[in-house]
């Protein structure tokens, strides 16, 4: 079950192939999967939205896969997720990242098993992930996950996502931004004037165009991956998704990762592979494909002449980049347009989608009369820290192999390497000794692979919400802790409501209970009377659905953390923006002066709350092994 969108649009009519408006309420600039995300939520409002990518739409490298379960929920909210469940693997037993030398050959110490960790909510954390959301951590490379949400787009949209159209310029007004757009085939030059604009095109263009500068280090480690067709069904790991490797030949580097990428299976007999070959692991030319393929060999411990079909390759750096500004003006950056950092701990293409849940449902209601233009301001205070955040995260998160490493023993000393091999593996004290000291510093990387407290608990601590000063619950400098809150600026606690059941039979979390347009007030049963009254006083543009509870859900009573006559005022997003611990002996008048403060986007801190993450990125650059 769902909560219903409620728009008071009709559905977009279809643009003909040829037909191109003169304007539109919202423009958006790129077709990767938070461009199309934008376009889907904005459509299912009805808002007339126009996406242009100035590439096609044939999706040719694998790129990043996790699907965590805020980003679930939102793919849910937009039909997507059904669809990505469905393509993904079956069985829970790739919820695991392991470590070993190679993964197979003929010597002593080849394919050996170093560690593992559990992962993606899989082993010892299945029950806590499953706490925290009505949604499952979801595995779909980007390269079948793009085409799946450019499907949803073109049916939310019709005619209104195109191709091969390039934004050369834009113009901004008190009323509307003018976009200038080249058609890359024809090289032909039109106008569209938008009320808002999104850049979700990475930064390709919009960095330029808008001049808003990204802070933070550049080109800090090079990383090329190689999308491959390649048999590992010797590798003696049966399951798991990815895997790193580490090897005396590398000393205190890691050498390169693997990560299964089905499509029909998705643990060693995987058909396809993305395979990650540091850079300085390339001997010889490194646009020779001989010379990546023997990397790869080395790598993994395959023989000279084991199979490998390469379908495509790419070069990239790691950067720890976030914008000064999300917003100028009429136009809004979105994902990578924003941020980039790097791919441990898989929270770039999240942080995306939830950038445009985000600001989508903030845009909507904008342009349906509902709030101010001032609200729009409140999507930089809200995402901006999130994103440097994630940022630095990401970056320590890269730093956790080599001291794995380093409890083996591996230096630049080789042989000395393969010596204390020798002791990992064999049954007296040191070797119990060394085994105890892998065994924690793998261990420490549950900070990458089970950060629920990343993932499921990042929060606002301004923006559209009424803070009411209680402390942040649990440990917020451990990324594993999550503790469900209705404290503003969380995330709605999800539970499985007894009182209710679904019109399929099926169990309903509080989350289903959250409108996608307007605001929720969710309260007891027996208080929902006084709160309908009092939202009835207030009056408003933006509509506050009052939805009962019963008072003897005992689920409900556990998660709430406010009185029986109490209220949570909750976003679209499924933010708290608001909670009331009991009935105010004026309601109404204090609704009034809440929904005040959220439509104006809140009050902004006196301080920048990036900074201390901004800080956090440069640490974590300066000491990042290559």
């Amino acid at each position: 079950m769902t909560a219903s969108v409620k728009s008071p649009r009709a559905p977009l009519p279809p643009l003909g192939e040829d037909e191109w408006p003169e304007a539109v309420e919202v423009l958006v600039m790129g077709g990767g999967p938070v461009g199309m995300s934008c376009a889907i939520l904005l459509a299912q409002r009805g808002i007339d939205v126009l996406l242009v990518e100035r590439r096609d739409f044939v999706f040719r490298f694998p790129r990043a896969h996790l699907l965590n379960p805020r980003t679930m929920e939102a793919f849910h909210d937009m039909g997507v997720a059904d669809d990505i469940y469905a393509a993904t693997p079956t069985h829970d037993r790739w919820r695991k990242a392991v470590w070993y030398t190679t993964a197979t050959g003929p010597g002593r110490f080849d394919g050996l098993k170093i560690g593992e960790v559990p992962a993606w909510g899989g082993g010892p954390d299945a029950e806590r992930y499953r706490a925290s959301s009505p949604r499952a951590f979801a595995n779909m490379p980007q390269l079948r996950l793009d085409p799946l949400i450019h499907s949803h787009a073109v049916a939310a949209a019709p005619g209104r996502i195109r191709a091969k159209q390039e934004v050369i310029g834009i113009r901004q007004d008190a009323e509307s931004a003018t976009v200038e757009i080249r058609d890359v085939v024809s090289g032909e030059v039109r106008e569209v004037r938008a009320r808002y604009v999104i850049a979700a095109d990475g930064g390709r263009d919009s960095a330029a165009l808008l001049g808003v500068e990204l802070e933070g280090p550049r080109d800090m480690r090079e990383v090329v991956n190689y999308h491959v067709s390649l048999n590992l069904s010797a590798w003696p790991e049966p399951d798991a998704l990815l895997g790193h490797f580490l090897h005396p030949a590398g000393g205190a580097r890691r050498r390169g990762t693997i990560q299964a990428l089905g499509p029909t299976h998705y643990d060693r007999d995987s058909e396809e592979w993305l395979v990650s070959v540091a850079g300085w692991m390339v001997e010889g030319d490194p646009d020779d494909e001989q010379a990546l393929f023997d990397s790869i060999r080395r790598m993994l411990g395959l023989a000279e002449d084991h199979g490998i079909t390469m379908h495509s390759m790419t070069r990239w750096t790691y950067n720890g980049l976030v914008a000064k500004r999300f917003r100028t003006g009429r136009v809004f950056l979105a994902g990578d347009a924003a941020h980039k950092h790097p791919p441990t701990g898989g929270l770039g293409l999240n942080s995306g989608i939830q950038d445009a849940q985000n600001l989508c449902w903030k845009l909507a209601a904008v342009l349906d009369g509902q709030a101010p233009d001032a609200l729009l301001d409140s999507y930089q205070a809200e995402r901006r820290p999130i994103v440097a955040w994630y940022t630095a995260h990401s970056l320590e998160n890269a730093n956790r192999h080599p001291p794995i490493a380093a409890a083996l023993g591996f230096s630049e000393d080789e042989a000395e390497g393969f010596r204390n091999l020798e002791v990992f593996v064999s049954e007296t004290p040191e070797g119990e000794a060394m085994r105890a000291r892998v065994e924690a510093e793998v261990a420490h990387n549950a900070h990458d692979y089970s950060q629920l407290g990343v993932e499921a608990g990042f929060h606002y601590e301004a923006g559209a919400l009424v803070p009411d000063g209680t402390p942040v619950p649990g440990d917020p400098a451990d990324p594993t802790d999550f503790q469900a809150t209705s404290r503003p600026g969380h995330h709605l606690p999800h539970v499985w409501l007894a009182s209710r059941t679904a019109d399929d039979g099926g169990a309903v979390s509080s989350h289903d209970l959250v409108e996608r347009v307007g605001l929720t007030l969710l309260t007891s049963a027996s208080a929902a009377g006084r709160w309908q009254e009092a939202i009835d006083l207030v009056g408003g543009a933006l509509p506050v659905t009052v939805v009962a509870i019963d008072d003897s859900d005992g689920a409900w009573q556990g998660a709430r953390e406010i009185g029986g006559d109490g209220a949570l005022l909750v976003r679209p997003d499924r933010k708290v923006a608001w909670r009331s611990a009991g009935m105010p002996e004026d309601p109404s008048m204090v609704l009034d002066d809440v929904l005040a403060i959220i439509l104006r986007g809140g009050d902004l801190p006196a301080e920048d709350p990036a900074e201390p993450f901004l800080k956090r990125i440069r640490a974590a650059a300066s000491v990042l092994v290559q």
